[in-house]
Order: C-alpha cells, then structure tokens, then sequence
C-alpha cells in the first residue's frame, strides 16, 4: 500500500478511489510522486493525464495545509457580555466598531492581492527612481535587450539589495535560476567589495552575502519545469525569499522549438507552454508576495519594404502575393497557401466588376498591422526619427501578455581616432590612421511598460543612461559631457 496515508492521514482518499488501486499496483510512493513529471506517471500507469494532476495538486494542498505556520495566529475575539441596558449599549457601540475594524485589519491578506508598495533596489538612486523605486513584488519584470547590455548585472545587483533592509531591500534571500551558465560569483564578489551601499549595510551589521543566494542550473526546458513546478514552491515555504530569477527565460525555449520541421505545431506547443509559465510565476509571486524578475533575450527585426496599407485587396484576392509582400512569418502563417485561393480570372463574366473593392483601397489599416503596434509594447521602434536597428524580444506576443513589467536597455557604439603607436608604420603594416576604432559604448535602460510607473516615452530621450563599473550599475547624469 502506498504511503500516502501515513505521511497525511487527513488525505481524502475517497475523492481519487479510482487512481489509487493503480498507484499502488506500481508501488509509487509520495516521493515518486511529486518528484515524477506527471507525463511520466501518465505512461507508467495509464492513467489520464488530467485526473493525475488533480491528485497531485491534491497532494500538494494537503502538504501546505500540515505546514507550521511562520506566524502565530490570532487568538479568536472573545465575545462581550451582553450590555445590561440600551444606555450602555449606546456607549459600547463604537468602540466595538474601532476593535472590529483593527481585527480585520490584523487579518492575513488574501492571496490575490499584490503589495505594491515593497520595491527592491538596483542599488542605484538614479536607476530607482526611473523604475519607480525600483523592482516591484508581487509582478514579473522583464529585462530585454542585446547580447553585453548589462542585462545580467542588474540581475547580480538585485540578489545582493533584496537581502538589505528597507528601504534598498526585504531582508530576504534571493534564488537565481540560470538557463546558460552558473551564477557568476566572481562579479558578485566584486560588487560587494567595492558597492557604498553594500558596504555601509555590512559595517552596519546587515550584511548581504553569497550565501544568501540559492542558485540553479536548469540545461533544459524539461528541468526548468521540473524545478519551477516542485521544488521551487517547497524552497519558497521553507526559506525567506524575496525575490525569483530567471537568466534567461528565452533561452530553453528557443533551443526546444526553434526547430525545422513542423513549424506552426512547435508554435502552438510553445505559445501553451509559455502561458503555463507565466501563470505559474504569477501565482509563485502573488502567493509568496515575491518579486519574479526574468532576463529576456532579443532578435533582429527587418522592416519589411511593403506595407499592407499598400497591397490592394484586389490583388490579395487574386493571390498574387509574392514572398516579398510577406510582412512578417505570422502573417504568412494566416495566410491560406495559394492553391487553395480560386482564381477570379478563370470565372464567367458577368455584368458585377471583377473587383469588389477598387485597386487604391488598402486591405487593412496600417494602424491595425502588428509591425505597427508591436513598437509600443516592444521598446524598439517607437522613435520614427531613430536611425538603429529594430529589435524583437524573443517568445514573442505571447509571452509579452504574461509579464508586468518590461524594462529595454540600449547600447550603442561610441567610436574615436586610434592613438598613435610608438613604433613606426611601415608599408606592410595594415593600418588605417583615418579610420575610426570603437572607444567604449553608451548604455540606456528605458520602462516599456509597467503598472506602478509611467512609460519612458519615444526613442532614448527621456531614458535613463547608465554605466557599468566595477561596483556594479551606475546611472549618469544628462549634463555630463561625454
């Protein structure tokens, strides 16, 4: 017989009679079952997929429930003795109101509420106040951008401030996920060394340290859900965390579904999974009152030369569509392929025009167009007058409606004249005094979109430009000259 009714006697074994006779014909323990992907358990025992995870949500239920609360709880109010007479009824009337009011303000809040008030910083005052006082909890915030932006060392930073008291920090743990590669202790030991922050915190007696951060390596989106859906949830109740991360959250799923063959059916596949991570996150981050922060990675996006705006109707019913009038692979997904659109040429005359719409008509607005709307909640062209290059936040649309918050940082190039060299240049040599070489680069981070704090507005005017340094982040001044 399994365990179960031994590690939680309470269980209700009636409600799941029907799966219990097959666990136990398999000898599954408690442990084999929240340790087992339920997919796995589907194939071992043959039994449906969604009845197994009823019983495990089940399962897990009933393990919070036996969990020794971290508070006491509140003892119950005692019931007054009823008033001798209306006077002192009247008397006793409002104070009665005022200790009700207080007892309901003692209650725990529900878990659907969000603090919005607890921010953790970037250990930058400048950086804080253009995010709005820094990383909220209770959301997911996104940080999006290239490849040397810096968008690890705001992750780094934000494990050493969660672990400082208010205001810069909870006074929690931080738990770092990592995708690519291990957790860096090298720069963190770096950032705690040379931070003001960090060290005025240490000297006095509220140290952040290494130990404070619990890290994972997750090489595959098999793991990462293993992690996220079962270990994470036992971590959070046992440890004060305050703060999830993920580096990064684009990676698994690009090597997993970036795949040739069957391409609309791994979108599909991939477009439902990214929907269950970002209600488990946000469930992780309501229900533990935690900030979920996760680096997200960026692709080239190609304005395409031909609008819809400029593609008649007439012609798009004819199908004459040529690739180059493709705006985009969404658009050439909707589209049906052409042997399946009929020919209007071949038809009998007849006294209606062959178009039911005139040539100069557009097929839709380019307001409606998704190269048009996908510059407001993507961060890169915004700016009509920005001469860079467009970028797209991998996992698309889909994963764009599961975050909070989406933070974009820019980098940008800043070239100078080589200096001299001592030794002389001789013909063979090959070097070009006249041409520019890259000196350094300028970085800006700019809030997309967030619900505690307004948008950074069009282009990088109003973004705010940082440095990275050996401390850490360092936001720069508008008036210093560069």
């Amino acid at each position: 017989m399994t365990d179960l009714v031994h590690i939680l006697p309470s269980f209700p074994l009636s409600a799941f009679a029907a799966l219990i006779p097959t666990i136990e014909r398999h000898a599954l323990t408690t442990t084999d079952l929240l340790t087992t992907h339920p997919t796995d358990l589907a194939k071992r025992t043959q039994l449906p997929i969604i009845d197994l995870r009823r019983f495990l949500a089940a399962i897990q239920a009933s393990l919070s429930d036996d969990l020794t609360p971290s508070r006491p709880l509140a003892p119950p109010p005692s019931s007054p003795s009823p008033p001798e007479n209306q006077e002192e009824q009247e008397d006793e009337k409002e104070p009665k109101n005022q200790e009700s009011q207080e007892e309901q303000e003692k209650q725990p809040r529900p878990l659907t509420s969000v603090t919005s008030d607890e921010f953790i910083s970037t250990l930058d005052d400048g950086l804080d106040a253009a995010l709005g006082g820094g990383v909220p909890v209770g959301h997911i915030t996104e940080f999006t951008g290239e490849s040397g932006v810096g968008k690890t060392q705001f992750l780094l930073s934000l494990c050493l401030a969660v672990q400082l008291p208010p205001p810069h920090g909870l006074g929690k743990q931080a738990l770092y996920i990592s995708t690519e590669s291990g957790l860096t202790t090298r720069r963190l030991a770096q950032m705690l060394q040379g931070n003001t922050i960090l060290r005025e915190a240490a000297e006095s007696g509220t140290p952040a340290s290494l130990d404070g951060i619990h890290s994972a390596v997750t090489p595959d989106l098999e793991t990462q859900d293993h992690i996220l859906e079962y270990q994470v949830p036992v971590l959070l109740s046992r440890h004060e965390i305050g703060i999830l991360i993920i580096d990064s959250v684009a990676a698994n799923f690009r090597a997993e579904f970036e795949r040739q063959g069957s391409h609309g059916s791994n979108m599909a596949t991939r477009s439902a999974e990214l929907t269950r991570l970002g209600a488990l996150l946000r469930d992780l981050a309501r229900r533990h009152n935690i900030a979920v922060v996760v680096a997200n990675q960026v692709a080239d996006r190609f304005a395409s030369s031909t609008t819809p705006s400029t593609i008649p109707r007439s012609l798009a019913m004819r199908g004459n569509l040529s690739p180059s009038h493709q705006e985009s692979p969404l658009a050439s997904r909707s589209m049906p392929p052409p042997s399946t659109i009929p020919n209007l040429s071949s038809t009998p005359s007849s006294s209606m025009p062959f178009s039911f719409f005139p040539d100069d008509e557009p097929a839709t607005s380019p307001a409606l167009a998704l190269d048009h709307q996908q510059r407001w909640f993507t961060g890169w062209g915004d700016d009509p007058r920005s001469s860079s290059s467009l970028k797209t936040p991998s996992l698309g649309l889909v994963w764009s409606t599961q975050i909070s918050c989406r933070v974009a940082l820019y980098k940008r190039p800043v070239y100078g004249r080589p200096t001299r060299v001592a030794a002389p240049i001789t013909a063979d040599d090959d070097f070009d005094a006249m041409s520019p070489t890259l000196k350094t680069w300028r970085r800006w981070m700019k809030v997309v979109f967030a619900p505690h704090v307004a948008a950074s507005g069009q282009g990088i005017e109003n973004a705010t430009e940082y440095e990275v340094t050996m401390e850490g982040l360092k936001s720069v001044k508008k008036d210093k000259v560069k």
